[in-house]
């Protein structure tokens, strides 16, 4: 049974934004792997060894987002990051669909390829939306889940989408928001930029970090189709229904919330941490957006272990 909203812990933190620059772009290009799968060659990025853990990335982000995460979690993890379908450095097949439904069959088959029984799942943003229907549907399949910023039922998608859904639409969203993005470093840190809609710190993204989330999505006509889709296909609230199977499951998660996301409000926050089952409560993280899993690794990583720590002692 959840525990009622009242008795959930809930705490703000405060502390100084950083960077997660432990692996640099160049780096991270040489830890790259691909698995060939009957959705595409899925683009991945490894790193420890030991139980596994499964990092689900946000919208329009990549593996690069849990770079520092990965680097403080290794020694106690096999860390595994990979890029979804339509995003990042995957190699989508022809006709295949993006949607959080094929994500959530692409993970599945991406596991069952690299024999992996369970993980602990770690997810932001729209990764946040694949892990709850990941663990209604397959839920022998994830040992803990740590929920960052992301969709919930009450609020899939979010309204800020809305712009960006219509964008696709008509086809002119990776032009008019991405490419000018990658064209211009300063616009894309600037308030109604990337950065500034979903990074507290106004150096973030860096120059490398935008070329390695936004570049591949623009260097050819089918991938931008691909974000199009890919975007398309959250205009709808995919995770309506779930209520019950999230109220019944079982598995200890962790919510975590920046605080000053203008994306996802704090309400899907709460709500998450009263109704999953096994809640292990809610965090707010002070001065935060929605993209601070990449700027506080230090944090992430605190908080996970402490989770699998809870989990191996139940």
């Amino acid at each position: 049974m959840a525990l009622p909203l009242a008795a959930l812990t809930t705490h703000v933190l405060a502390t100084t934004v950083g960077t997660a620059d432990t692996i640099d772009a160049a780096r991270f290009h040489a830890m790259r792997r691909f698995l060939v799968t009957r959705f595409g060659r899925i683009a991945y990025v490894e790193q420890g060894t030991g139980p596994v853990a499964l990092f689900l990335h946000g919208f329009p982000l990549n593996s690069f987002q849990w770079r520092g995460a990965l680097e403080r979690l290794s020694p106690w993890r096999r860390c595994i990051a990979p890029d979804f379908l339509g995003l990042g450095y995957t190699e989508v097949a022809a006709g295949e669909d993006v949607s959080p439904d094929a994500q959530v069959a692409m993970l599945i088959t991406f596991l069952d390829m690299l024999k992996i029984d369970q993980v602990d799942l770690v997810a932001n943003d729209s990764g946040g939306a694949v892990a709850q229907l990941l663990i209604t549907r397959h839920p022998q399949r994830v040992r803990t889940l740590l929920l960052t910023n992301c969709d919930s039922e009450i609020d899939c998608p979010p309204a800020a989408l809305k712009p960006v859904i219509d964008m696709a639409h008509q086809g002119v969203f990776a032009d008019r928001w991405l490419a000018a993005w990658v064209a211009d470093k300063t616009l894309a840190r600037s308030a109604t930029g990337l950065g500034g809609q979903c990074f507290a710190n106004p150096n973030n993204p860096s120059d490398e970090a935008i070329d390695c989330y936004l570049k591949p999505l623009v260097a050819t006509q089918r991938r931008k189709d691909l974000v199009h889709a890919y975007a398309l296909a959250l205009e709808r609230n995919v995770l309506e229904g779930v209520a019950d199977k999230l109220r019944a499951s079982r598995i200890p998660t962790r919510i975590l919330w920046g605080s000053d996301d203008t994306i996802f409000a704090p309400a899907g926050g709460r709500y998450l941490a009263g109704l999953l089952g096994n809640s292990q409560g809610l965090q707010m993280v002070a001065g935060s957006k929605l993209f601070w899993p990449e700027e506080r690794p230090d944090f992430i990583a605190s908080e996970a272990r402490k989770l699998w720590s809870t989990e191996s002692q139940s």
